[in-house]
């Protein structure tokens, strides 16, 4: 719509071509619409634009500011789609719902609207002041923005060009890689396309948020944009379906994946260069894309080494716990496994603990799939599962490498679990990961695998079991009264549970309005001792196992978590969501 509004504005004389000129380079800058950077200059008023597009396009205008609108009416449609086509209800006759649009033109919004309201829809011409008006006067306004809503800005400014089908360039230029994820360099680029400064603007804000991962996933009638922030994912924007593809072929032409490809899954990596305060600093975006039912859904997973805790004493692990940790990891031989769902930081765990053993006389070697960090000192091998360089494959060959530390990514199968075993017995240290539920039965795992419950016992020194909980934000963090009996049900013992004060987060601009702000860990950590060997070679039952482990000092997940609801570190709903008596 905005050049022809330029046009028809110096056809009639309201503008002359220099403010036509300068209201584009303004827009250009600024972003909006070419009416609304009209306005603001002063070139023209609302009222002139609204009557010029009335008598344009055939369809009537109305004054919102002389109108009462039936709010009920209003809230047919919902307001991130008023705010997202700039419209407003403001009346209804039978079947028809009469919409107040500054672009009567879009076809894209009255289709919208016409299936979320199963109505026939008649545009009318408003300007956008009031319509902008209208709709924070009908619609609550959105909550405080996190940490990061600055590219959310700018992502959903470059998809409202996109929306206007005659904004100021009619080409999609498509440009090299951007290197630098700079707030200040992506206001400037004005220039570029668009959907390229979507894509860099979403990627600059989940750095900005603190987000791990990206969600992009195609559905029937739109697409949604997710980040997963401390463990939860965050609704972030809704592009219209019909930007799926160009999204979707940016991401992999960042990633060096094959845009044609889109029957298989595909993985790759992006690098990129985030300029935060003058200080510069490199983060891969691991990129996952998988065919679905309504196109390719893409995760992408940030790594961002700044953010890798390598000292221990950071991760959240009690004193005891730690002291028994550092201590099987540096004994020359045997076993150490840290256990627990995908994204509960076992690889930070893993990193730590070779970070601890990175000394110039030590050999260590790494076979990751894939090697999320690059670290100095250590030899990291990516697995390659297609060309035969298996968990295993590494793994023979690390055993003549003559390592002192080996770290396998994960024990996926018997073959990777056997040979990890026979390293721990002919005199290296070995840590690696599994997936199993806690600490006692990551042993019973290992003889499923086909592993003999002998050499389990004599090969595992410790296993550690971890989840991830939310931390309550600093600044806004205050007590809350808990029921005593919630706190029993939830395993606390009832001689403590009087001398426990609960805190909670109020909610506040630095969290988001969440309450929660980073996360810390819970840790189990189970040592094996003789009479624990003797167990596991007896075959015991992992009940057996576990209360044998507490009686000899292990503190459960469950137990690890009220102990940071006692400190006020979490809040009980935490412990409970992700760990079980």
């Amino acid at each position: 719509m905005a050049v022809r509004l330029g046009e028809l504005l110096l056809r009639e004389r309201r503008i002359t071509p220099g403010q036509l000129q300068e209201a584009l380079t303004h827009q250009r800058s600024h972003g909006g619409r070419l009416g609304s950077n009209l306005v603001q200059l002063g070139f023209v008023r609302d009222e002139e634009i609204t009557a010029i597009l009335s008598r344009q396009y055939g369809v009537p205008s109305i004054n919102l500011t002389q109108f009462d609108l039936d709010p009920a009416i209003v809230k047919l449609i919902p307001a991130e789609t008023a705010r997202k086509y700039q419209v407003i209800p403001v009346g209804r006759s039978g079947n028809t719902l009469t919409v107040a649009m500054t672009d009567p033109t879009n076809v894209f919004a009255m289709d919208d609207i016409k299936f979320m309201t199963n109505l026939h829809i008649e545009p009318v011409v408003a300007s956008e002041t009031a319509i902008h008006d209208a709709i924070d006067k009908y619609f609550a306004k959105p909550a405080a923005q996190p940490p990061g809503a600055k590219g959310v800005e700018m992502a959903t400014r470059a998809l409202e060009e996109l929306e206007d089908p005659d904004g100021e360039s009619d080409e999609l230029q498509l440009l090299g890689e951007a290197q630098e994820l700079d707030p200040a360099a992506l206001e400037k680029q004005g220039t570029e396309a668009p959907i390229i400064r979507l894509v860099n603007a979403l990627l600059l804000s989940a750095i900005q948020r603190g987000a791990s991962d990206i969600h992009m996933e195609p559905y029937e009638k739109e697409m949604r944009i997710r980040f997963r922030i401390d463990g939860v994912l965050q609704p972030v924007m809704s592009p219209a379906l019909k930007y799926r593809d160009p999204i979707t072929s940016r991401v992999k032409i960042m990633a060096r994946l094959d845009i044609a490809e889109k029957r298989l899954p595909q993985d790759g990596r992006i690098k990129a260069r985030f300029n935060e305060q003058g200080k510069v600093h490199e983060i891969d975006f691991r990129v996952s894309c998988l065919p679905t039912l309504f196109g390719e859904k893409i995760v992408m997973r940030l790594l961002d080494r700044q953010q890798l805790r390598l000292d221990m004493t950071m991760l959240g692990m009690e004193p005891d716990a730690l002291g028994r940790f550092e201590s099987a990891i540096r004994r020359p031989w045997g076993m150490v496994l840290v256990t627990g769902p995908t994204g509960s930081g076992k690889t930070n765990t893993l990193y730590s603990a070779i970070s601890q053993l990175n000394e110039p006389g030590v050999n260590i070697l790494t076979a990751e799939d894939p090697v999320e960090f690059n670290m100095q000192g250590i030899n990291q091998v990516q697995v390659r599962d297609q060309i035969g360089l298996t968990f295993a494959a590494t793994l023979r060959s690390f055993l003549r490498q003559d390592p002192n530390v080996i770290l396998v990514g994960e024990i996926r199968d018997g073959e990777t679990a056997a040979i990890a075993v026979k390293a721990a017995l002919t005199g290296h240290m070995v840590l690696s990961t599994l997936h199993t539920n806690d600490a006692p039965s990551t042993v019973n795992r290992l003889v499923n695998m086909g592993v003999e419950s002998f050499l389990v016992a004599s090969s595992v020194n410790l296993v550690c079991a971890q989840r991830l909980v939310r931390r309550i934000c600093e600044q806004c963090k205050e007590p809350h009264a808990i029921d005593p009996q919630r706190l029993i049900d939830a395993g606390a013992d009832p001689d403590t549970v009087g001398s426990i004060a609960p805190m909670i987060g109020r909610g506040c601009e630095r969290c988001g309005k969440t309450g929660y702000k980073g996360r810390v860990g819970l840790f189990e950590v189970m040592e094996m001792t003789d009479r624990l060997r003797s167990m596991v070679i007896a075959g015991s039952p992992v009940t057996e196992i576990r209360d044998e482990s507490i009686g000899n000092g292990m503190v459960t997940l469950r137990r690890a978590g009220l102990r940071k609801v006692a400190e006020g570190i979490t809040t009980l709903e935490e412990v409970v969501r992700e760990t079980v008596m």
